[in-house]
């Protein structure tokens, strides 16, 4: 009796073992799971990115003497005429300046005319050999030492005159002010800015460019109204923005279409001028940086297997890349850095 329960003992033990043997063996030899994209034929357009329509011109207006601005006659967004009268300072200290010249003026004319009739004098005299010839050479110098100093007080007033002018700002093109900054009461350096005005005539397009990347020289932008216009690269910064690191670039519209109005976002298509024959998208994830060259994997009969790749460019989240395969072949999109040649894996398509 205790020989059969024994017995017993030892199937219900082999049958337990078997048992969980089994189950691990099922759990180890399950391959991985990958997500696959299909790899996009890459067009010209090496950028999309969204631009700001900006006057060509856009010129500071400031005061060309410190004072008290008196007189603020536009507004942020008004369209001026060239001559028109922007600001005004108040002129009561350069009015007395402009005093101070006139009377500066009489005094030196005052002072020529009594040389002018003094060296007559000596002349007279000198005519009926009352005087030597030398002192008359006295008299002439002393005159046009005062005829000097006439014309430095005429300069003198001349100057005061249009230092006074310039108490009134006006605008030396026509256009759109696109910011006011100056208020009445405030006082005013020179070259401080108080306005910047948009000038009419050719318009821009501002983006900013991802660092890293060389500005194209061609383009396209997308209006609202569903026209597209042709840009052309007319500057860059000479470096990145210390914040966005963004690179500032400026196209010009090469239609020259002055009704633009300015401000506006317009999607902008950057062209690449490189050769795209070969070219494919993909997403970063799914490169391959191993070895001593770049790769993308891609499943088959089940298995990973690695194609070489030359990488073009690189943006935020896709690759180019240049590659002989067929469009809409799908490849591994993540992880690819854990695969080896030959895995086994399954697939899920994304």
């Amino acid at each position: 009796m205790p020989n059969k329960t024994v017995f017993l003992l030892l199937i219900i033990l082999l049958l337990t073992g078997c048992f969980e043997k089994k189950n691990k063996t099922v759990i180890l030899k399950q391959p991985p799971l990958v997500r696959t994209v299909a790899i996009q034929s890459n067009p010209n357009a090496i950028h999309r990115l969204s631009g700001t329509i900006r006057a060509r011109y856009e010129t500071p207006i400031a005061f060309q003497v410190n004072g008290r601005i008196l007189t603020r006659d536009i507004d942020a967004g008004q369209r001026v005429k060239k001559g028109q009268l922007l600001f005004s300072l108040d002129p009561r200290d350069l009015n007395e300046a402009v005093n101070v010249a006139k009377a500066q003026l009489a005094a030196a004319n005052a002072a020529h005319a009594i040389a002018q009739s003094e060296l007559k004098r000596k002349k007279k005299l000198l005519s009926d050999k009352l005087i030597s010839p030398f002192e008359i050479e006295r008299f002439e110098l002393a005159e046009r030492a005062a005829l000097s100093q006439r014309d430095a007080s005429k300069a003198s007033l001349q100057q005061a005159l249009i230092t006074r002018a310039y108490t009134e700002l006006q605008a030396k093109q026509s256009g759109i002010l696109i910011e006011v900054s100056g208020e009445p009461g405030q006082v005013v350096s020179v070259g401080q800015t108080v306005a910047v005005l948009a000038q009419d005539g050719q318009r821009d397009v501002e983006v900013f460019l991802p660092g890293g990347h060389q500005a194209p020289h061609k383009g396209k932008a997308k209006l609202k109204d569903g026209r597209s216009v042709d840009l052309e690269l007319r500057e860059i910064a000479g470096a990145a923005d210390p914040l966005s690191r963004t690179w500032r670039a400026r196209y010009r519209i090469t239609s020259n279409d002055t009704t633009l109005p300015l401000g506006i976002i317009v999607q902008v298509l950057l062209l690449s001028e490189t050769d795209t024959s070969n070219l494919q998208q993909v997403p970063l994830g799914a490169l391959d940086e191993r070895g001593e060259g770049s790769n993308i994997w891609r499943v088959i009969d089940g298995h990973a297997e690695p194609v070489s790749v030359q990488v073009v460019r690189l943006s935020d989240e896709q690759a180019s890349i240049r590659v002989e395969l067929p469009p809409d072949t799908r490849i591994i999109a993540l992880g690819t850095h854990l695969l080896t040649p030959g895995m086994s894996v399954r697939t899920q398509e994304q």
